[in-house]
């Protein structure tokens, strides 16, 4: 059973952790403001429920796919701080798993807010 010291310590840790990712990580905070930037975007546009669950979703995946890409080029600097091949291919290798969750995240930002560009664009 976990307890109330336990779970506030996690918490702690956990929010430390992503204080350090936004605070050190460059391409983490600009997809953090982006972020911000879209979500008040769908408030404007009076997003329904199933479209703030897709959206929440797909940033949550960009975002947590970055932190991951921290931790995995952390753990390589650690095991081999000097450039070599495999760690070299297992950061390329991670930020491909970055820029394809981001692109997706393009894709499902267009057909969100695609039909409010076209409808606003046709009022005009």
């Amino acid at each position: 059973m976990l307890s109330g010291k336990r779970l506030r310590k996690s918490f702690h840790y956990a929010h430390r952790g992503l204080r350090r990712v936004i605070k050190e990580e460059q391409n983490f905070a600009l997809e953090l403001s982006i972020a911000i930037g879209v979500i008040i975007l769908a408030a404007l546009s009076k997003f329904r429920a199933v479209e703030w669950a897709v959206l929440v979703l797909t940033i949550c995946l960009v975002l947590l796919t970055e932190v991951f890409n921290s931790a995995m080029e952390r753990v390589s600097d650690l095991l081999k701080p000097r450039l070599d091949i495999y760690i070299k291919e297992t950061k390329d290798i991670m930020a491909g798993a970055v820029f394809l969750v981001a692109s997706t995240a393009v894709v499902v930002g267009i057909f969100l807010f695609g039909p409010r560009v076209i409808k606003l664009f046709m009022t005009i």
